[in-house]
């Protein structure tokens, strides 16, 4: 009988799951879902056999109640067939980490101490570790790190300019996303050969946003450095900032450390200059409205696009050109209007899209006149952690 392995995707606000086939290659789930809105007004949970329905979770453990309910539809789905592993996104590895690996009380408690790199998604990862470490302590489950795949990138790109007894401490560019852009480095060369070993640019823009120079199918720089903060602008959070402006916010405006971490991860980026969302899709519908709303919803995107055209331009000087430039996660695949911004931004590379092929999404969106390949690949995160568990399952088997 089949035994499957269960990926968790866990942030703030949601609960993504995936089930794959533990002795299996597909790259497609077998079965996933997710519960969503956790902590708001109207939590729901769907599944790819199940309508979203909406669910009670509770105000004092509603995280909790959110896994309960994972836990109770999968074991349904999974009809007697056992489960060999729990694998998880876990966004910050620290120094230490950059291998997915076995978790354990000692591991989980080093992980613990990361939790202020990462606040919107390391707690609630180490979460659903530490309720099925106590509850199936015999069951394997396999942290897999979102920064692991930017440990190739060069010294250079991981001293932050401060005094280097810092970044001996621990302060340093350690780059995100690594499960994306690790899919990425299997996937790209099986899309476009030997072009995408070359300089390439993978823009993952979702409500996080980043950028990745990769080289051989390595990571040489990252736009996300020390924080999940750094960067691209993004949904709700503001990407590099000048530091000036949060001295100025604490000692002049007075407001407390919580309050300057509440304004930066959720009350900023396109949600804090747009005033309406912090999706472009939502925001592009005002673009033509009267006054400030309309006014806000041009600047927002305006913004949005300018920041990636910027960075972009910053690591093409880094790769000393560009050859490949691939656009993956919620809004590089779906939304047409962005690639387009951004292209046409990157005319100067001698980027040019097809105009048809960007509206379908498709594979390859540049034009037989673009110097530069441009792409859309969806990114596939859960497959990657999937794949290390099973990796780790058979090296153990074999000891």
């Amino acid at each position: 009988m089949s035994a499957f392995i269960v990926v968790l995707n866990c942030g703030s606000s949601s609960i993504k799951f995936g089930l794959f086939d533990a002795a299996g290659t597909a790259r497609r789930p077998a079965w996933n879902g997710k519960v969503q809105g956790i902590g708001g007004d109207s939590p729901d949970f769907g599944a790819s056999t199940v309508p979203v329905r909406p669910v009670e979770l509770g105000r004092e453990h509603p995280y909790a109640a959110a896994l309960q309910i994972i836990r109770d539809e999968v074991l349904r789905w999974l009809d007697g067939r056992a489960v060999a592993a729990v694998a998880h996104r876990v966004v910050h590895g620290g120094v230490r980490h950059f291998e997915p690996v076995r978790v354990d009380a000692a591991l989980l408690a080093e992980l613990r101490a990361l939790v202020p790199l990462a606040p919107l998604h390391q707690p609630f990862a180490l979460e659903a570790i530490e309720i099925l470490l106590r509850e199936r302590p015999g069951l394997p489950q396999i942290a897999c790190f979102d920064t692991g795949f930017h440990h190739t990138v060069p010294l250079v790109e991981q001293v932050l300019p401060l005094p280097y007894s810092a970044y001996q401490r621990g302060l340093r560019r350690y780059g995100f996303h690594g499960l994306s852009y690790e899919y990425m480095a299997v996937a790209l060369p099986e899309r476009h050969g030997e072009l995408a070993r070359g300089r390439t640019l993978v823009a993952h823009l979702g409500s996080g946003a980043s950028l990745c120079a990769m080289q051989g199918l390595q990571s040489v720089a990252t736009t996300m450095g020390f924080s999940a903060l750094d960067g691209l602008m993004m949904g709700t959070r503001t990407g590099a900032v000048d530091p000036g402006a949060l001295l100025y916010l604490m000692e002049i405006e007075k407001l407390s450390l919580a309050e300057v971490g509440e304004l930066l991860y959720r009350q900023s980026g396109l949600l804090g200059v747009s005033g309406i969302s912090a999706e472009p899709r939502r925001i592009v519908a005002h673009e033509g409205d009267a006054g400030e709303t309309g006014e806000r919803a041009r600047l927002a995107l305006d913004l949005y696009v300018r920041r990636i055209v910027r960075e972009i331009g910053a690591l093409t000087a880094v790769l000393g050109g560009l050859d490949l430039l691939v656009f993956t996660a919620g809004v590089g695949e779906h939304s047409a209007f962005v690639r387009e911004r951004v292209c046409a931004d990157l005319a100067w590379l001698g980027v040019r899209l097809d105009a048809t092929a960007n509206q379908a999404d498709a594979a390859v969106i540049s034009s037989d006149e673009s110097t530069v390949r441009v792409g859309v690949e969806p990114t596939n995160e859960e497959w990657i952690a999937a794949r290390h568990a099973q990796r780790l399952l058979l090296e153990s088997e074999a000891c």
